[in-house]
């Protein structure tokens, strides 16, 4: 038998026993209701805590952070769905997943636009936030000069905006700046100007983590950066100078054409450009970089976004299209592309479908380079059709101008939106010419108030160095469309008898590409219903003033500024004078446009006109024939006959010239009857041309199917293609100069 200890151990095991068998018969039979088996372990049950919501007050759509601690007490993984309330209604669900014993933070953003008290409740939590009212935009300070660097970055880097703030009161003030990013608020700051002061304010804002462009603003001005893939920036490179024709090049060995857009590794890029470089109708020699450097191979580091741009100059030949070239004596020297505005396909507006404009034929391209008549006494010119462009030329001529040689002498630019300037020359004092008091640049929507960029210094000197500019296709939908908008104060200008701006500058249209995007954009916008009747696409450039009232309004269409010249600037003249409203001081004005155009000189001119001498020669001979390139060419139709033409250029009377590529005109002017200058008196020159042009579908052709001369267009329809209503004049007159000259038909490809 055991002993008296030996029982009382036994009598301990079996009670111990039976507890602990208790435990397990419990534990199993709550697992068995739950459909588990396991024994022994918690099942998931979560734990609320730390709920901060901050700030605890903010202004009117503000972001506020909401966030908590969620812990599983549990042994076993589980699932929770949290509901975010806000004055009991729920505003954002977070679904959570969390091993036995883990913890999460959560976090909510949630932005209030209505002023009052808020209750805020997650799960068994509850807090509170206010929204007060949004501080009084009372100060007198003025914001300017917004700058943001650098502009493209990765997600979550620092991008540090600045800006000037100007107190031009006798008094302290201070001014309440809303920083915002993408249209959602970060935060407000308060700053504060000393009386008759200006000064720096810099901000730090963390870039958005989503790849793309964004928008920052500091009140009204804004900003834009680009955020890139983490290790990569962009590559852009660039040609200026005669004409758009690609230019080859090489990039660490591999060949690409300009221009080139290319997102990349970071790191060493080696690039090789050509020197010369053959366009076909003409050598272009190499010059420089954007950034200086003056050899033709190069090794840069990608380390940030990079724009280059190589420049060449025009040593002999065409440089595009359609092309004067004027005999100086020794040799034939490129001119000018002429009739910008006669390019046909211009778009109107969206009713229902595309609208489109009618366009000018007419172009005055002033000669700069010392025009020399031959020994037989004629000035000699060509121009030639080098692009694959159908044109229709209807009638060119000279104009001989003496004036003082105190003055200088230009005509207003033609565009498709304005009337015929029937010749006016503008007298311009060239000691005499004042600067603008100030000049800012916006790429913004139509309607804004924003300051804009300084860019005073860019139009101050004919210097080659140029104003900023986007292309309106960068803006981000058919319904967001923005334009470059150079606001220019001219001054107290109440006293002057005539006021001219004087413009220098030049339109880079890009590739045809993002167009044909831009336009389809608004045709599929306009078959779901979303697009009013009326609404522009690529709005024509046009000068605004003020009103009475202090509102922008377009000024008459003959005084528009137009498109200005493709690639090689031109000057011109815009006489502004008697726009303003009686007894104003607030002389402003504002061009705007779609395209890229930029201005490299804009000054303003007070003189009155001087007496000047005019002189008109008209074409005593004019031979169109072929120089090659004909087989590039899709083009078809009834072109104009080879051999002479001069019938059909001597009136502007819609018997066209009808050219393709590979044409060439021989023009001779003759200088018999030419009157020699007064004494005192300098001479200058214009050749005046009126033609249209027309694009291969696909590359700028809006409008049309087929690369056809029909229909043909006249001055005045109202636009191209025009509608059934309308028609070239099939007269007699117009049936006869068809069946006579135009009998070269080439059949479609």
């Amino acid at each position: 038998m055991p002993s008296r200890f030996d029982m009382s151990k036994l009598k301990a095991f079996l009670i111990i026993d039976l507890v602990f068998l208790g435990a397990v018969v419990s534990t199993y039979f709550y697992f068995q209701d739950q459909g588990l088996i396991v024994v022994g372990l918690k099942p998931a049950t979560f734990a609320f805590s730390d709920l901060t919501v901050d700030p605890a007050e903010i202004y009117p759509g503000e972001a506020i952070q909401i966030s908590l601690n969620a812990t599983n007490v549990g042994d076993l993984e589980g699932n929770e769905t949290l509901n975010l309330e806000i004055n009991d209604v729920v505003k954002d669900t977070e679904n959570i997943t969390l091993a036995g014993g883990g913890s999460q933070i959560i976090e909510f953003t949630y932005i209030e636009t209505v002023m009052g008290n808020y209750t805020v409740k997650v799960g068994d939590l509850v807090g509170t936030f206010i929204v007060k009212p949004a501080p009084p935009e009372t100060s007198k300070i003025i914001l300017s000069n917004l700058k943001l660097a650098p502009y493209e970055v990765w997600a979550y880097e620092p991008i540090t905006l600045t800006a000037t703030a100007q107190n031009p009161t006798a008094e302290r003030d201070t001014l309440t700046i809303k920083i915002t990013m993408d249209d959602v608020i970060l935060e407000y700051k308060i700053i504060e100007v000393e009386a008759g002061t200006s000064k720096t304010v810099k901000f730090t804002v963390n870039a958005s983590a989503s790849e793309g462009l964004h928008e920052v603003r500091l009140n009204t001005l804004r900003a834009s950066y680009m955020v890139v893939k983490t290790g990569y920036h962009r590559l852009r490179i660039g040609r200026s100078g005669g004409g758009s024709a690609g230019l080859p090049f090489t990039l660490n060995g591999v060949e690409y054409l300009t221009p080139f857009d290319q997102i990349l590794p970071v790191g060493e890029y080696t690039i090789t450009v050509p020197d010369p470089f053959d366009i076909g109708t003409g050598v272009m020699e190499f010059a420089y970089w954007s950034d200086g450097v003056t050899t033709t191979t190069r090794t840069i580091t990608l380390d940030e976004s990079v724009i280059l741009v190589v420049t060449y100059n025009l040593v002999s030949g065409f440089a595009s299209c359609p092309s004067l070239y004027v005999w100086n004596g020794t040799d034939y020297v490129y001119i000018a592309e002429i009739s910008n505005s006669g390019w046909l396909g211009n778009i109107d507006y969206i009713n229902g479908e595309i609208v489109f404009a009618g366009s000018n034929k007419w172009d005055y391209i002033k000669i700069e380079e010392n025009v020399i008549p031959r020994a037989d006494g004629y000035f000699d010119m060509i121009l030639t059709q080098q692009w694959d462009e159908i044109f229709y030329l209807d009638s060119t001529y000279m104009m001989v101008v003496d004036h003082p040689a105190s003055v200088d002498v230009y005509t207003t630019y033609s565009t498709y939106i304005n009337s015929v300037f029937n010749d006016q020359i503008y007298t311009i004092n060239k000691a005499d010419l004042i600067s603008p008091a100030n000049a800012t640049y916006i790429w913004a929507p139509k309607e804004t108030t924003e300051p804009g960029e300084n860019v005073l210094s860019q139009i101050s000197q004919l210097d080659g160095v140029f104003t900023p500019g986007n292309c309106g296709l960068y803006s981000q939908a058919w319904n967001n469309m923005s334009l470059n908008q150079l606001t220019i104060d001219l001054g107290n200008l109440s006293d002057a008898e005539q006021i001219k701006l004087v413009l220098n500058g030049m339109v880079v249209w890009g590739e045809p590409e993002p167009y044909y995007a831009w336009i389809e954009s608004f045709q599929i916008a306009a078959a779901q219903g979303l697009v009013a009747d009326g609404t522009e696409l690529n709005p024509a450039p046009y000068i605004e003033i003020k009103d009475a009232n202090g509102n922008w309004v377009k000024v008459p269409k003959d005084r528009q500024s137009g498109y200005a010249a493709d690639y090689i600037p031109r000057t011109f003249v815009v006489d502004i004078t008697d726009l303003f409203p009686p007894g104003t001081t607030d002389f402003e004005i504002r061009i705007n446009n779609f395209y890229n155009i930029t201005w490299d000189y804009i000054g303003i001119d007070l003189s009155t006109q001087e007496n000047i001498t005019v002189q008109k020669i008209i074409p005593d001979q004019a031979l169109l024939y072929q120089i090659g390139w004909e087989t590039f060419s899709n083009s078809y139709g009834a072109f104009t006959k080879y051999g002479d033409i001069t019938a059909l250029l001597q009136n502007a009377n819609e018997t066209f010239v009808i050219g393709r590529q590979g044409d060439q005109i021989s023009l001779h002017f003759p200088t018999a009857d030419l009157a020699a200058p007064a004494v005192g008196m300098e001479r200058d020159y214009f050749l005046v041309t009126a033609c249209f042009f027309k694009d291969e579908p696909g590359y700028w052709g809006f409008g049309w199917d087929t690369f056809d001369v029909d229909p043909l267009p006249f001055q005045g329809m109202s636009g191209y293609p025009y509608p059934s209503t309308e028609s070239y004049p099939y007269d007699p007159e117009h049936l006869a100069y068809l069946e006579e000259y135009n009998t070269r038909v080439i059949t479609p490809p």
